[in-house]
């Protein structure tokens, strides 16, 4: 596979997995389509982490993927002073 379909295919998945992130909180997020690769990603490499502490498998399954996206977008809105059902201030 050569590198730029690897990013693709890398952003694709991270598009994904941010995506059922963001539905699976309650409240709109006011977040960029990059941010929402980046949350997915975030999400996929710990979902990673803890696959290969644990279990030691190569893959992170799409549920625990979205899971931690949906931890850390927790934690975003909480840095913005928003809670579980409202996203909080946008920076700016």
């Amino acid at each position: 596979m050569s590198l730029l379909a690897y990013l693709i295919v890398l952003a694709a998945s991270g598009l994904v997995v941010g995506g059922l992130a963001r539905l699976a909180l309650p409240g709109p997020d006011p977040m960029t389509l990059f941010q929402t690769i980046a949350l997915g990603l975030a999400g996929n490499f710990v979902a990673g982490i803890i696959v290969w502490l644990l279990w030691a498998h190569r893959l992170p399954g799409l549920v625990l993927s979205v899971a931690c996206s949906s931890v850390i977008l927790y934690f975003i809105r909480r840095s913005r002073g928003g809670g579980l059902t409202r996203p909080g201030a946008p920076p700016g």
